[in-house]
């Protein structure tokens, strides 16, 4: 086929990327991503790993305090290369092709899809409690059902798909906080003498096993963290990167971070431990959500219906926002010539990669049959905090490489990275320690893409450039 003359052909260079999306868009981006189902449901999972309330909001402030440092360095990154695919264009400065293939393989497969499948999945099951959808067969369709609606609102131009999110985001705070001023004010049940109930031994946090155990609990945490990194995926349609990429980073990061811990201190005061213990988990899986019984304290029975419709929109307005920037990287990967071109073809009317977003709701819909909300965000967390390090990495190499050009510095650095770097090495190896199944599904995956990196190298067309603004 002469791709010159097909529409979609991102060798015409009438059709580009627009940088449409202002520091509101971006911010609702960041916040949007980040802010989902995880908030909502993890706590759980986090106080059945450690057993005490205390050590269950220090994993919180720990990921909160990590995810931030990790966002510091990708605002260098996003302000100095500021073009679509993010971390795939980073890795591919700082170590060359073959890093960011399998980088963008990787989150082709599993990160991309996963985290919208996972989304998608948490938000039916908190509608489920609301919605009966036996109608049209469950859960799983349901899922499926929205990744399609969200993907093809997506094909069109990102200045609405970024109003839209940026509004969502909007009322999902504004949802958030309500439910926190509900319980502080008008819990019937609430104490803060919740804090001290434990079921976990005296200083076990200073054992192997503790520390451990508190590892995982961080792994529920940095589930409903993960999204920090997305914006850099869109950054190739952002105004003023250089200035609204790290304002968007620092931002959002910090209302998240005030949002996590006054939502989780919510949970502890209004319930007895072993009431969020028993909360919906991998253990108990027909029970409430933590937030849902939270929220009974204060709304009484109507409040199964308010906080499932609440949950079910906040993971919709996270999926929305995946399903935006993670498309890009698939477009980014085949504008250098080292994948499938006809993921690089924008839309000749929006100006966005509207089959990398097909594909991409493809899969989603493939992995939502596949498994649990906990099974696919344990493989999408692995996976991709492998990058996350790596990428961190590349703020030192281009400060080598490019030492004058203007840039965001990160705070704090070189200390900054270098902590996230360490934090997120052990964090892996934990992982590997305790979850191996997951951790070697998601090494297999990264390993497949070796042999498929040197197939697209050899037909790589010659004299490809990124078509971005």
């Amino acid at each position: 086929m002469n791709e010159t003359s097909n529409d979609f052909s991102t060798d015409n260079p009438k059709i580009k990327l627009i940088r449409g999306l202002g520091l509101f868009d971006s911010m609702g981006i960041v916040i949007g991503t980040i802010i989902g189902t995880g908030v909502f449901l993890k706590t759980a999972n986090m106080s059945q790993a450690t057993g005490n309330p205390y050590i269950v909001l220090l994993a919180w402030a720990v990921a909160g305090v990590l995810s931030f440092s990790g966002a510091l360095a990708y605002a260098e990154l996003g302000s100095l290369m500021p073009d679509a695919g993010g971390e795939y264009v980073y890795l591919k400065e700082g170590y060359g092709d073959m890093w960011a293939f399998l980088y963008g393989w990787m989150r082709f497969w599993i990160g991309a899809p996963g985290s919208v499948a996972a989304y998608s999945v948490a938000a039916m099951t908190f509608l489920s409690a609301a919605v009966d959808l036996k109608f049209i067969g469950g859960k799983q369709v349901a899922a499926i059902a929205v990744i399609l609606i969200f993907s093809l609102m997506n094909c069109l131009k990102v200045v609405l798909g970024g109003r839209i999110q940026g509004i969502m985001t909007s009322l999902k705070l504004i949802s958030i906080f309500g439910v926190i001023v509900g319980i502080f004010f008008f819990s019937g049940s609430g104490t803060f003498e919740h804090l001290k109930e434990s079921t976990a031994p005296a200083n076990s946090l200073f054992s192997w096993l503790g520390i451990s155990s508190f590892a995982t609990a961080m792994l529920g945490a940095l589930w409903a963290f993960d999204g920090w990194n997305n914006l850099s995926m869109i950054a190739g349609e952002i105004k003023n990167p250089q200035k609204n990429i790290p304002l968007s980073f620092g931002l959002g990061l910090t209302i998240i971070f005030v949002t996590y811990a006054m939502i989780n201190l919510a949970y502890f005061y209004a319930l007895p431990f072993v009431d969020v213990l028993s909360a919906n988990s991998s253990l108990n899986p027909e029970a409430l959500p933590v937030a849902t019984k939270a929220a009974l304290t204060f709304l009484g029975t109507s409040g199964v219906m308010i906080l499932a419709l609440i949950c079910t929109f906040s993971g919709l307005s996270s999926m929305n926002a995946g399903i935006m920037t993670n498309a890009r990287v698939p477009y980014a990967m085949a504008e250098s010539g080292l994948f499938f071109k006809s993921l690089g073809r924008l839309s000749p009317t929006t100006h966005v990669p509207v089959v990398a977003l097909l594909v991409q709701a493809f899969i989603s819909a493939v992995l939502v049959m596949s498994g649990t909300f906990d099974q696919l965000t344990d493989y999408v967390l692995f996976s991709s905090w492998i990058f996350y390090a790596m990428v961190t990495s590349v703020v030192f190499v281009m400060r080598k490489k490019m030492p004058n050009a203007p840039r965001y510095k990160t705070l704090g650095y070189p200390i900054v990275p270098i902590v996230f770097i360490v934090l997120g090495i052990l964090l892996l190896i934990n992982t590997l320690y305790t979850m191996p199944l997951q951790s070697g599904i998601g090494l297999v995956l990264i390993v497949l893409g070796v042999p498929c990196y040197y197939y697209f190298k050899k037909h790589k067309p010659a004299g490809v450039s990124p078509a971005v603004n």
